[in-house]
């Protein structure tokens, strides 16, 4: 992760095919085409990839979350609950359709916990969203028995976990929805993209309109399509798809590279006893994205990133100050500072976060150390790595 690292022949390929005929916009223009729909392509490799009937390819994972609630039929006044580990897209996209969003803390697979999602459940609650941080999941069953449960929707946003599997099954396909990114950090990328997936006919329908200021898409003349109901512009371009196509049949490489070094880095720190690792639920296989590892205390857990960053250890991060990625600096969030007005419902939901105890989700951010694995790494880069962060951390022991 992630894919722009290994760029090469067949992205260029997939990119000159959409340059040579000039139709760079993924509906209509059907003469000039030569042949070639890459969105439509992307989509259909997708499908397989996920093992899913369905894939609504969109311009970006923020995006894929507003329209997949949007065709689930999740929008003012319904109640999302969402981690507080996270991005911030996630409070961004339930916010778009005047959905609120309802933060709970996660547990030691730094995703949702089931206990605070139960808690958090009421009469608004439409659907619990799950983000599979990082490369791996959360508690699946668990989670799927609550939105079972209380017939609420269980949707995936799997968007830094694309490869992943729980069960053998894809990440993303579990739930009613799952929702992916492609921009340019991801493991696969479009450079700017993402898509919706689901088994609901009824859900593709929506989101394949929804995307596209409500067309239909019937026919072949897309002036005289109709708008069964409101929609917005949320296409991806034949350029973006092209190069997505290209990254989606080159993804077993890339998760290859993943496992390696991943392992490589997980068995340097496994021989320090101080060292634990994320939970993985018995059943699921990490994408291998990130490596990340619990130490006894934030205090040490600040020292040790520090000392990597200065030791030039890259791209390792503890988000437990991270603005973009954690609930205690979302300070625009519990703020409500927002160019449009909010609902009374979202400011009052917001207000709470101001004095909300997440002090479970603290135990495990503060403690925790993520590192990003890089496809372009060398194996003798990798051992040299691994050797340093060993290193490192036995000296703040």
């Amino acid at each position: 992760m992630p894919g722009f690292e290994l760029f090469g022949d067949l992205e260029r390929q997939e990119l000159n095919d959409v340059l040579d005929n000039g139709v760079l916009m993924r509906y209509g223009f059907d003469g000039m085409r030569k042949g070639h729909w890459k969105a439509k392509s992307l989509e259909s490799e997708l499908c397989k990839t996920f093992n899913i009937k369905h894939v609504q390819l969109v311009s970006s994972g923020t995006a894929a979350v507003s329209v997949a609630l949007a065709a689930a039929g999740v929008g003012a006044g319904d109640e999302v609950i969402m981690p507080t580990f996270t991005f911030v897209a996630s409070f961004e996209a339930i916010m778009m359709l005047g959905a609120i969003p309802v933060l709970v803390d996660i547990d030691e697979t730094l995703c949702l916990d089931p206990k605070a999602v139960e808690e958090a459940i009421t009469d608004n609650t439409k659907a619990i969203m799950v983000v599979q941080m990082c490369g791996s999941m959360g508690q699946m069953d668990a989670l799927k028995a609550i939105s079972d449960k209380h017939d609420v929707l269980l949707i995936e946003d799997a968007c830094q976990a694309i490869g992943g599997t729980y069960n053998g099954q894809p990440l993303g396909s579990i739930g009613d929805l799952g929702c992916f990114s492609f921009d340019f950090v991801k493991t696969i990328t479009c450079g700017e993209g993402g898509a919706v997936i689901t088994n609901n006919k009824d859900y593709y329908v929506n989101a394949d309109h929804f995307s596209d200021h409500g067309h239909d898409h019937i026919g072949n003349d897309r002036g005289a399509e109709r708008h069964p109901f409101l929609g917005y512009n949320f296409r991806i371009s034949e350029l973006h798809a092209a190069v997505g196509l290209a990254q989606v049949k080159r993804l077993p490489e890339f998760l290859a590279i993943q496992k390696k070094h991943y392992t490589i880095l997980r068995e340097a720190l496994s021989d320090i006893p101080e060292v634990t690792f994320r939970k993985v639920p018995e059943g699921g296989e990490e994408s291998y994205a990130f490596l990340n590892f619990f130490l006894p205390t934030l205090e040490l857990a600040h020292k040790v990133s520090e000392a990597f960053k200065n030791e030039g250890v890259d791209a390792c991060w503890n988000y437990y100050d991270n603005n973009w990625h954690y609930v205690r600096k979302w300070h625009h969030l519990k703020e409500a500072k927002s160019l449009y007005p909010l609902s009374s419902d979202i400011l009052a939901s917001l207000d709470t976060l101001k004095t909300q105890d997440f002090s479970q989700s603290d135990h495990f951010i503060g403690r925790n150390i993520s590192c990003l694995i890089k496809l372009s790494w060398t194996e003798e880069e990798v051992h040299i790595r691994a050797k340093k962060m060993a290193q490192i951390i036995k000296q703040y022991l």
